[in-house]
């Protein structure tokens, strides 16, 4: 079969379609098809080198959408998925055939089509359990979601909205952010001011902060007191500072989140109760770009550069 693989860290130029031997399942594993595969930032980070945990060579890739063709579980049946550690201490998706554990596998959604599904994993589940799991977010509150326009910040605003929050979408630059009760420029004006005007002086009940760095200071003062904020990354700066005495003052509760720490059935049992989300036609799969499996390099370069806005997606088509 054939896989991509690096063979040392590098840009996307380390990358290699290299033919490999067809893996074997063993018990409580799944050959799987693959039918597409997303190419996330990790991704990219991990062919770079970002990953401590990393063993070489690799296959990269950690969501995918595709057919069971052997296991104790969906046998014939189309899935997706998105597993933790795939593409660090063991293969990932960017190959033609992968082994799944089973406790890793969830039915794909009727509705989408197999690039859709494969989408889906990192943003959405990464979204779900930094909202539902990690801030415990209720119906009735509002959520100020710092980096809406990103991936993880729509998926994040598609749940939100689900659950019947309230959505304030922050983003740098003008533009309304869809499914935000309303926008906030974080270019322009102090975002904690305009949090507060929106919420009456309350505040924000749940910030999801999915920038950090400079972002991290004013997204805390834009708590309600009490109120909960949930960091997944820091962009450009790692350390960040803020006021302790106002922290405690406000009750204010700060919470870390890293979605590698999901389990494999974590992550399935996320992904099952999203189905019903998007069957439903609630949730929207993110706009795809997709590229065949043979252009994978080219498109891991397009993924390294932010080109496109779009998701892209590896389609290994009909075989």
């Amino acid at each position: 079969m054939k896989a991509l693989r690096f063979h040392t860290f590098g840009t996307p130029d380390v990358l290699s379609i290299d033919e490999v031997a067809r893996p074997e399942p063993a018990p409580g594993q799944a050959l799987v098809q693959v039918k597409a595969a997303a190419i996330n930032p990790s991704d990219v980070k991990n062919v770079a080198g970002a990953f401590k945990a990393t063993t070489l060579p690799r296959v990269p890739g950690r969501d995918f959408a595709g057919v069971v063709l052997s296991g104790k579980r969906y046998a014939g049946e189309p899935v997706w998925g998105s597993v933790p550690g795939f593409g660090i201490t063991r293969d990932g998706t960017h190959a033609e055939y992968i082994l799944v554990p089973d406790e890793a596998l969830s039915l794909q959604p009727a509705n989408l089509t197999a690039e859709q599904a494969a989408a889906v994993g990192v943003p959405f589940t990464t979204a779900w359990g930094a909202l539902i799991r990690a801030a415990q977010m209720q119906q009735g509150e509002t959520v100020l979601i710092v980096g809406a326009a990103g991936a993880v910040g729509q998926a994040a605003t598609q749940i939100a909205n689900w659950k019947g929050a309230r959505v304030l979408g922050a983003t740098r630059g003008a533009g309304p952010v869809a499914g935000a009760s309303a926008s906030i420029d974080t270019s322009k004006g102090d975002l904690p001011e305009r949090v507060f005007e929106l919420t009456n002086g309350k505040g924000a009940d749940v910030v999801f902060d999915t920038v950090g760095g400079a972002m991290f200071e004013p997204a805390l003062r834009s708590l309600r007191r009490g109120g909960r904020q949930v960091a997944i990354t820091s962009t450009g700066e790692q350390r960040v500072s803020f006021n302790l005495v106002d922290f405690y003052h406000n009750l204010s509760r700060l919470i870390g989140f890293d979605s590698y720490s999901l389990s494999l059935s974590d992550v399935a049992g996320i992904l099952d109760e999203l189905r019903a989300g998007f069957e439903m036609k609630t949730l929207l799969a993110p706009q795809v770009t997709t590229v065949p499996f043979h252009d994978a390099i080219d498109a891991y370069k397009a993924a390294a550069s932010g080109r496109g806005g779009t998701k892209i997606v590896l389609s290994f088509g009909d075989r």
